[in-house]
């Protein structure tokens, strides 16, 4: 057998089974289900012991997952991320338009980053996990998680509304200088900051506009949902953009340009960004 995670569990307030306290622990196995065949298979070990179903976790413990020669040879994926920033706790990488960030595919982010992110010197060191999602056909920044404490952190943040993210997209048709789009999406409560920062004019959409974007809550496709709603779809929008307007062949124009957060463990200010690909440049030059 191969070691493929190791974690080490820092002390609990209320003694927790082992096969809960592992879920979001390791990436290889994810779920509660998932995590109880993996120690019935005898992967994973507790302070160098075959772990059991009935075993419960106070803290200190160390954790050990680990995969057959078999499945970890079939596992390995050559994906080359770009690295922005990169310490113990934490990583900032550049996606690409054109992949999932995580999921049952095996091209994902999530399975690519351990073969591109220092592994974490820490106790409590994990398979690197990504923090929040980024759309398949969106590009940027993306955040990531190096070890357990790390990943609550950036989740509670999340949470909290402490992380700002911006993003840049073209959109079709007229619009507002600025404004706020505050739309349900799925019942609930969601608002997007927008701001146009150039427009030009078009044969075929009439008005292409650079649009810089704030989302305020965290709702799934909710900048393209918004700007839809507003009657101003993402060029190159094939879910949510007008029958008569799509743009076939060149991706989605909707860019995670920067992410903004104050580091939870070394107290730092930390702002990454990603300069807009070249097909926004072909349009607004200028940029």
């Amino acid at each position: 057998m191969i070691q493929e995670e190791i974690h080490t569990a820092p002390i609990q307030k209320n003694r927790i089974r082992l096969q809960e306290y592992a879920v979001g622990i390791f990436t290889t196995y994810s779920t509660k289900s998932a995590i109880k065949k993996a120690i019935k298979k005898g992967l994973i070990f507790v302070n160098g012991k075959i772990a059991s179903t009935g075993m419960y976790i106070n803290g200190g413990e160390t954790i050990e997952l680990y995969q057959s020669e078999e499945k970890k040879s079939s596992k390995n994926l050559i994906l080359p991320i770009e690295i922005l920033f990169e310490d113990d706790y934490l990583a900032v990488i550049y996606k690409p338009a054109g992949i999932l960030v995580s999921g049952n595919k095996f091209v994902t982010i999530a399975n690519g980053l351990a073969q591109n992110l220092q592994k974490s010197s820490l106790p409590d060191a994990v398979h690197p996990k990504p923090i929040h999602r980024l759309d398949y056909p969106t590009s940027g920044v993306l955040l990531i998680g190096k070890t357990s404490s790390s990943i609550i952190a950036l989740s509670k943040l999340f949470e909290n509304k402490k992380i700002k993210k911006t993003y840049i997209s073209i959109c079709i048709g007229k619009m507002k200088e600025k404004g706020v789009i505050d739309f349900l999406i799925d019942n609930k409560t969601s608002f997007t900051d927008f701001n146009v920062l150039q427009t030009v004019v078009s044969l075929r959409f009439d008005f292409l506009n650079l649009v810089k974007l704030h989302p305020k809550t965290g709702r799934k496709h909710q900048l393209r949902k918004h700007l839809s709603a507003i009657g101003n779809p993402v060029l190159g929008d094939k879910d949510y953009g007008k029958e008569n307007l799509i743009l076939n062949g060149k991706g989605l124009y909707l860019h995670a340009e920067k992410i903004t957060f104050t580091h939870p463990f070394t107290q730092k200010k930390i702002s990454i960004s990603k300069e807009i690909p070249k097909k926004f440049k072909k349009i607004f030059s200028t940029m």
